[in-house]
């Protein structure tokens, strides 16, 4: 039996693949959004986007909307394929099919 991803095994970051996983693909959320939708904390959602980006699972593009600097989140593709195969192992684990 593979092992589940430990990069999104974890809470936070399941949650966090999760909630980008139901974007469109050329889609993208901010960040003050997507920590609203989690309810964490700026420092904690920071921290496990990185651990999400290092891992290539995630873009982060920081811009300015008039002046104001704004960062936005999406899945990037090797992370929808790498949190497909999460729930195709997830699944498989429990006894369902791939």
């Amino acid at each position: 039996m593979a092992e589940l991803d430990p990069v999104i095994h974890a809470q936070a970051r399941l949650r966090i693949m999760a909630a980008l996983a139901t974007l469109g693909v050329a889609e993208q959320i901010s960040f003050p959004r997507l920590q609203e939708l989690l309810e964490m904390t700026a420092g904690n959602l920071s921290t496990h986007l990185r651990k999400l980006e290092d891992a290539d699972y995630i873009t982060v593009e920081k811009t300015h909307e008039r002046r104001t600097p704004v960062t936005y989140v999406a899945l990037s593709k090797p992370g929808r394929r790498a949190f497909e195969d999460y729930m195709d192992g997830l699944r498989a684990m429990l006894g369902g099919t791939s």
